[in-house]
């Protein structure tokens, strides 16, 4: 009963975001077979572009992967479109809200992968491996075991900057720089975790579908991903067990349990993730360097003054 006013009360908190904002930003993705991707990309772009929405649309021959912010009537124009296809009728949509426009362009791209892991016999549309969904996981989190006794463990398989803006208390973070990483770290972990059962997490859920089915091949016996990953999480239960924020790929940086944007910013010389706190530096400079790569850019200004004396 509590779970359910707290959805409410999640629900009513997100409609009145919505009313005081402009824009509407949505991921999504799926797994399908899609083999027409070089014919489908103009078509993509020409849709968007006409309904002035912005951001990234990945095609692959493995499926979708895509983030977009717009108007409210342009993004259901784009969800109806594509929900029209028999492929994406299904497809499921993640929402949250800003004031600005969070993206600088329109891109749609041709990958391999939509999310690339570097391990073509891992196929989500053949099979996922077991979900968990956000109340079902709050209630386990809660007691500190799953529905049968078993210790639960979180592991995350986000890159370390994304991991150091906010993830679940006391989870196990590898620190990977990137994704294709993973599939070896959590092999050489295998032995540790063998008595748990393992819940995968990732933004938005499309990491985890993979990740999962990995662990799954390499003889984890109680793997899970989380349904929708951390935003659907925050959209259906709020931060409980959630400590900080929630790092996003567009120029909002981190959104909080309240899907909000928040302070936290990212660097556009390095890329680091820069808190309010390190924003009081000196050394934060929007556009050119923050505290993270400030000695860096100093030495090479330096570098630079001497070659040239």
């Amino acid at each position: 009963m509590q779970e359910m006013q707290q959805t409410r009360q999640t629900q009513r908190s997100q409609q009145a975001q919505e009313s005081e904002n402009s824009y509407v930003n949505i991921a999504a993705y799926k797994f399908i077979t899609f083999s027409d991707t070089v014919a489908q990309r103009p078509v993509f772009l020409a849709f968007c572009q006409k309904h002035n929405l912005r951001g990234t649309v990945i095609l692959s021959p493995e499926g979708i992967n895509l983030f977009l912010a717009g108007k409210r009537a342009d993004i259901d124009a784009f969800l109806t479109w594509l929900r029209a296809d028999a492929r994406f009728a299904d497809i499921e949509v993640k929402e949250s809200y800003s004031e600005h426009q969070p993206f600088n362009r329109m891109l749609v791209k041709l990958k391999a992968e939509i999310i690339t892991m570097k391990h073509p016999l891992i196929k989500p549309e053949e099979g996922r491996a077991p979900f968990v969904d956000a109340v079902t996981l709050k209630r386990w989190l809660d007691r500190g075991h799953d529905d049968n006794g078993k210790p639960v463990v979180m592991v995350d398989t986000r890159n370390a900057f994304e991991v150091d803006v906010g993830t679940f208390e006391n989870t196990i973070d590898y620190r990977i720089s990137k994704f294709t990483e993973f599939p070896q770290v959590t092999a050489d972990h295998k032995e540790e975790l063998n008595d748990k059962t393992v819940v995968t997490f990732c933004t938005g859920g499309i990491r985890c579908e993979k990740a999962a089915i990995h662990m799954q091949n390499i003889g984890y016996d109680s793997v899970y991903q989380l349904e929708g990953g951390i935003l659907k999480y925050f959209e259906e239960v709020g931060g409980a067990h959630y400590e900080g924020d929630c790092f996003v790929f567009d120029y909002r940086t981190a959104l909080n349990p309240q899907l909000q944007e928040t302070q936290t910013a990212q660097c556009f010389a390095c890329r680091a993730v820069v808190t309010p706190r390190e924003q009081l530096s000196p050394a934060y400079v929007p556009g050119k360097s923050c505290p993270h790569c400030a000695p860096e850019a100093a030495t090479a200004a330096e570098a630079a003054t001497a070659s040239a004396d």
